[in-house]
């Protein structure tokens, strides 16, 4: 084994690399979540060593104890991250250092170790820079970096654990939905929340998810492709779409929910926040009620709606369903506003067009 110089990671180099041909095939149709590459980064946690043991391995099962802390307890947290191909053949991590600090966030609200920056980022360099051949280069294309920790010290003592395993896999994607960027249909939950006031809706843990589940599957039921979610006191204001951030667009003016403590702070929102002004595009962060929603595409004053996150980027919304009836946005298709974002911000992604300093971490 090896140290890759510059970085505090041993290097397992993988036995039998996927063969190129068989790579490109699976890279050129790879879905979403299910074509993993060859490595991944482990690094792990105790009170006596803090973070030690990082290497690059393999991508192989892994072995648990029984009484793992994170499978009892829920101490998990993950992110999820792009790199993309530019069109200089080059490859960048899209924002890792925003990530490393939300990762950092949610690890101390689950009374986890927050991983620093510095060693997250490197994480990333690693991983990518031995995978990158898995970069795809068609259009909407890119690499889905997954960071993952999670308690693993073997005892059922309820208290925060003493130790944790961060693990870093990737997998090559082409999309989040199988419509490409053909507006989804949405479905208003009434029954569940998504997050409660002072919980752990503004971070990023794997109980969030877990839960949400059920009001997915509810939303597939009435033929929707995503839950929306509605504030857990009132039930009146729209927070977020499955795990996405929406925004509203009327005519050339953007106003999207505000951030509070059961709304997760997307980093893809935060690049539109800045990014869309410079378009000539203004922002509002405002309350948007259900009521209004319906009320302002019956007007026609509401024009577009969009979601964004890291794996559905932006994701045009079309038609919305709800316990009390069905409208529609506009005339049901990608709206001018959500087009002309998307393609921009995938711009940026690429190094097609500048975007503000140290967006783009380039591998080479």
């Amino acid at each position: 084994m090896t140290m890759l110089t510059g970085a505090p990671f041993r290097i397992e180099p993988a036995a039998a690399p996927t063969p190129a041909a068989r790579r490109r095939e699976l890279v050129a149709d790879p879905g979403f979540g299910r074509v993993f590459t060859d490595h991944l980064v482990s690094l792990r946690w105790s009170p006596r060593d803090g973070w030690h043991d990082g290497a690059l391995t393999p991508y192989r099962p892994i072995s648990l104890d029984p009484a793992t802390v994170g499978l009892h307890y829920g101490q998990v947290v993950f992110e999820g991250l792009n790199a993309h191909r530019g069109e200089d053949g080059g490859v960048a991590v899209f924002r890792p250092h925003a990530h490393a600090a939300r990762f950092r966030r949610s690890a101390r609200r689950l009374a986890m170790p927050e991983l620093p920056d510095d060693l997250f980022v490197a994480a990333v360099d690693t991983l990518v820079r031995h995978d990158r051949d898995w970069v795809g280069e068609a259009p909407g294309s890119c690499l889905y970096l997954r960071p993952l920790m999670f308690a693993s010290e073997a005892t059922l003592a309820l208290r925060p654990a003493l130790e944790y395993r961060f693990l870093l896999m990737a997998f090559a994607s082409g999309g989040y939905f199988a419509s490409g960027f053909g507006a989804v249909t949405v479905w208003v939950s009434e029954t569940f929340t998504r997050a409660a006031p002072g919980g752990t809706g503004s971070v990023k843990c794997a109980g969030n998810y877990g839960g949400a589940l059920l009001a997915q599957a509810e939303a597939a039921g009435q033929g929707c492709d995503q839950v929306v979610w509605l504030d857990p006191v009132e039930r009146r204001q729209v927070e977020e779409l499955g795990g996405m951030n929406l925004f509203f667009v009327y005519d050339d003016r953007l106003v999207t929910p505000p951030l509070t403590s059961t709304v997760l702070p997307g980093v893809t929102r935060e690049c539109l926040l800045d990014l869309a002004p410079r378009l000539g595009l203004p922002v509002e962060e405002a309350p948007i009620t259900v009521d209004r929603w319906r009320r302002d595409c019956a007007s026609g004053a509401l024009t577009e709606v969009f979601a964004c996150g890291t794996a559905a980027r932006v994701t045009p919304v079309g038609t919305v369903r709800s316990a009390g009836g069905e409208w529609r946005i506009g005339d049901g298709t990608p709206g001018p506003v959500t087009t002309r974002l998307a393609r921009h911000l995938s711009a940026v992604q690429r190094g097609a067009v500048p975007g503000p300093p140290g967006w783009r971490y380039e591998i080479g």
